[in-house]
C-alpha cells in the first residue's frame, strides 16, 4: 500500500484545504508558503496508474469539497488540492479493464467539507466507474483471490463514515484499521508496529500497519525548504525496509503495509514477496 497515495500532484495554486489550521490558511495566501507547503504535502511520486504497475494495491485517500466551488465535485487533498476523485477512479478502472485478475483496496479515511450530499455524489461516482467489479460486504475470511474471481469482484471499497450502511458496496472502516504511530523517530514507530501487530484483531477485519514517520510542526520549521523526502523518508526507509523483510504474513503477522514514496526502494516487491513464506508453510 501507498501512503496519502493521490498526493503526488497537489495545486499549489489552489486555497488551502480544509484539513489545515486556520493559521496555515492565512499564512498561506503567501504563494512562497504554497510552496512549501507543497514540500510537505506530497507523499509519492507516481500517479495511480504508475504505482499499481509497480504492485501497490491498497489505496489510503482523503478526500474534500473546495468551500465555495459550485457543485458538489471532490477532490482528493493533502493540505492542498490533488486531482479529482473522478479522475483517479477513471485512472485505476482504466488498470482493472486491462488486468481482471488484479484487486485492489481504496480506503477513504478522512473526509473534509463534505454534507451528506458530498457523500452521495461521491458514492455515485464510486459506483459508475467500477460497477459489477465492487465486492459487496462479506465475511473478511471469505474474500480469497479465487472468491474474487469466481465473483468478477476486483474492488474493495471502506468508507469511514456512517453512510457506508446504505450501500451493499461500502465496507465500514472498522474492517481496516490502520493504528498510527505519529512520529518522527524510526526505532519508536517500528516498535509501535510490533506492539500493534501483537495486538491485531486475529479475524473479521484487515489491518494495515503504516510504516510512516510524521513530521511535527517543529520538524517542518527546521527544514522548510528539504520537505518531508529529504528530512524524514530517505534517510529512514532502509531502516523500514530492513523491518518488512523480517516480518511474516497471515493470521499472526502482516497484512497491509504502507509507505511513503513506495518508488525509493523496492518496497512493493519486498512486500509481495512475503506472500512466498504462506506458499511455503503450505507446502510444510
Amino acid at each position: 500500500g501507498s501512503h496519502d497515495s493521490f498526493s503526488y500532484w497537489v495545486d499549489e495554486k489552489s486555497p488551502v484545504g480544509p484539513d489545515q489550521a486556520t493559521a496555515i490558511k492565512r499564512l498561506a495566501r503567501i504563494s512562497l508558503v504554497r510552496k512549501i507547503m507543497k514540500k510537505w504535502s506530497v507523499t509519492q511520486n507516481l500517479t495511480f496508474e504508475e504505482q499499481l504497475e509497480g504492485g501497490i494495491r491498497y489505496f489510503d485517500l482523503r478526500v474534500s469539497s473546495k468551500p465555495g466551488e459550485i457543485g458538489q465535485e471532490i477532490y482528493f487533498i493533502h493540505g492542498l488540492f490533488g486531482i479529482t476523485v473522478w479522475d483517479g477512479l477513471k485512472e485505476i478502472n482504466t488498470f482493472l479493464e486491462q488486468h481482471p485478475k488484479e484487486v485492489i483496496f481504496l480506503d477513504f479515511n478522512h473526509f473534509y467539507a463534505m454534507d451528506d450530499g458530498h457523500h452521495h455524489f461521491l458514492i455515485n461516482r464510486i459506483r459508475s466507474a467500477f460497477e459489477s467489479k465492487l465486492c459487496a460486504v462479506e465475511c473478511v475470511e471469505y474474500v480469497t483471490l479465487q472468491y474474487m474471481w469466481e465473483k468478477k469482484y476486483q474492488v474493495l471499497i471502506f468508507y469511514h463514515h456512517p453512510l457506508y450502511q446504505e450501500y451493499p458496496f461500502l465496507w465500514p472502516g472498522s474492517k481496516m484499521p490502520a493504528p498510527w504511530a505519529n512520529t518522527t523517530n524510526v526505532h519508536k514507530l517500528l516498535q509501535f508496529l510490533e506492539t500493534t501487530l501483537e495486538e491485531r484483531s486475529r479475524y473479521g477485519t484487515f489491518h494495515v500497519s503504516q510504516a510512516v514517520l510524521t513530521p511535527r510542526v517543529k520538524t517542518i520549521a527546521r527544514h522548510l525548504i528539504r520537505g518531508l523526502k529529504n528530512t524524514l523518508v530517505h534517510r529512514n526507509l532502509p531502516m523500514i525496509l530492513n523491518w518488512v523483510k523480517e516480518q511474516k504474513p497471515g493470521v499472526m503477522g502482516v497484512n497491509i503495509i504502507t509507505s511513503d514514496f513506495v518508488e525509493l526502494v523496492d518496497f512493493a516487491a519486498t512486500v509481495i514477496a512475503l506472500n512466498d513464506l504462506l506458499l511455503e508453510e503450505d507446502e510444510s
